[in-house]
């Protein structure tokens, strides 16, 4: 660093440090002058007041709070923002009495006495009402640390806003600040960035829950296509909302879109595989190959479809395990879609009888047992039949063919239910199923000597 920019920066850092200086004698003058205020009898008294309507609204809450739990429990069958909202009420209610007594009191005093004897009870109604309209604004933020800071952002801003020090703060946090050429970041940037992205990105995500749950409603627009609407909805209103907070906090986009351009090379060799299955994601909510509830097969796993993500696929087995699933094994896979244009599916069963069975009467016999299985189709077209597939060494071959409408329910429970009617079925119509048989003979004892000496002479002459 050369002598002119190191005089610089020392001027730089004195005129803050005298910026901080004055600062804190402000404030301290500030915070004697109100004590000083507040100590006068009628002042003290209004603190007095305050303190006691404070300690009236912590005894009122907990019958209140437990009895409106109480009539909250019985709300079941409410929306779930519903019961969110009643618990954040009856998290807040002694609050919520204390600035009722305190505008009460406030509307009572100002009627019957001077307005100068009520006016630090005005301040603290007014730090009251809006730190309760704060915590339950704040309560929009998804993001946990989001909302602390906004929360108690806001609720720094509106004391100084009511206590009249706005100005003062303002000069303080924007004498704190560091230099990167043209670019100046202070302390009261970095505060107003936080604030403003926190109400711009918690406003898109509410617009953008609202836009998903309408298109999701939307009979008229198939699940795929409800997918791909409700996150592009959601992509655009939180992208916007973040550029439109950038241009109001004042930090110019041009550099910032010469650097996200840079980014963007250096993401697309270091990441290919999630750009692959982020783009594979798009083709597959484009084309509606697979969809939320369908049934698929992919290698060994079966199960249906629960939800379509950006970089892969949510598929639930029959024994409750999720698999998360690349989008890019659905494009380069081969995949069975059990219920891709319709939810019929067709199974076959294969079986044998012996010979000496009429084999009219085992297809009857079939044909009556698959029908009588929950959630065999038994009507029209997709009726159960039974046809003889070949003659076998010691049976007839049969394949038995039914179909089913939800595949969801499993494949291989039917197909176990199915088995045990015709079981059931054939035992009552005197139906055997032959298995295969073996018969060994044992030689007597005199031939066994004789098969013996044989061997044993045969192996003495070779020798």
């Amino acid at each position: 660093m050369d002598p002119e920019e190191q005089i610089e920066t020392k001027d730089a850092l004195a005129e803050s440090t005298a910026e901080a200086i004055e600062f804190g004698q402000q404030l301290w003058a500030f915070l004697t002058d109100t004590a000083e205020v507040l100590l006068r009898p009628w002042n003290a008294y209004q603190l007095g007041i305050a303190a006691g309507l404070f300690l009236i609204a912590a005894l009122l809450a907990r019958p209140i709070a437990a009895s409106f739990h109480d009539w909250l429990r019985g709300r079941a069958g409410w929306p779930k923002w519903r019961i969110r909202v009643g618990l954040v009420v009856h998290k807040r209610i002694r609050g919520i009495l204390f600035v009722l007594l305190i505008w009460s009191t406030v509307l009572i005093m100002q009627e019957i006495t001077w307005p100068s004897r009520s006016r630090v009870l005005v301040v603290i109604a007014n730090l009251s009402l809006a730190w309760l309209i704060v915590s339950f604004a704040t309560r929009l933020v998804a993001n946990p640390l989001l909302r602390k800071m906004v929360k108690y952002g806001a609720w720094v801003w509106i004391t100084l806003r009511i206590l009249g020090l706005t100005a003062e703060a303002t000069a303080f946090l924007d004498s704190i600040a560091i230099d990167f050429g043209d670019l100046r970041i202070s302390l009261f940037l970095i505060v107003q960035a936080i604030v403003i992205l926190g109400v711009m990105l918690t406003l898109a995500r509410a617009v953008s829950s609202v836009a998903a749950n309408r298109i999701r409603n939307n009979p008229d627009i198939s699940p795929s296509m409800q997918v791909l609407g409700a996150k592009l909805a959601q992509i655009l209103l939180l992208g916007g909302a973040f550029f439109i907070g950038l241009k109001a906090i004042g930090i110019d986009l041009t550099g910032l879109a010469v650097l996200s351009g840079a980014i963007g090379v250096g993401l697309g060799f270091g990441l290919q595989k999630v750009v692959s299955n982020l783009v594979s994601g798009l083709i597959i909510l484009l084309d509606k190959s697979i969809k939320p509830g369908d049934v698929i097969s992919l290698g060994e796993t079966f199960g249906w479809i629960n939800s379509l993500g950006a970089r892969y696929v949510s598929v639930v087995t029959r024994d409750g395990r999720e698999y998360l699933i690349p989008n890019e094994d659905f494009i380069t896979n081969e995949v069975v879609n059990w219920s891709h244009s319709d939810r019929f599916v067709r199974l076959d069963l294969k079986f044998g009888t012996a010979y000496g069975d009429d084999p009219h009467e085992v297809r009857r016999v079939a044909i009556d047992a698959a029908k009588g299985v929950s959630r065999v189709l038994s009507g029209g077209k997709r009726a159960p039949v039974c046809h003889i597939i070949g003659f076998g060494d010691s049976s007839v071959d049969y394949v038995l063919r039914f179909w089913i409408d939800d595949p969801t329910g499993g494949l291989t429970n039917i197909r176990g239910n199915v088995y045990l009617a015709l079981w059931d079925a054939f035992k009552d119509a005197g139906v055997s199923i032959p298995f295969p048989q073996r018969e060994v003979r044992v030689m007597n004892d005199a031939l066994s000597v004789e098969v013996a000496e044989t061997r044993g002479g045969e192996s003495a002459e070779s020798g």
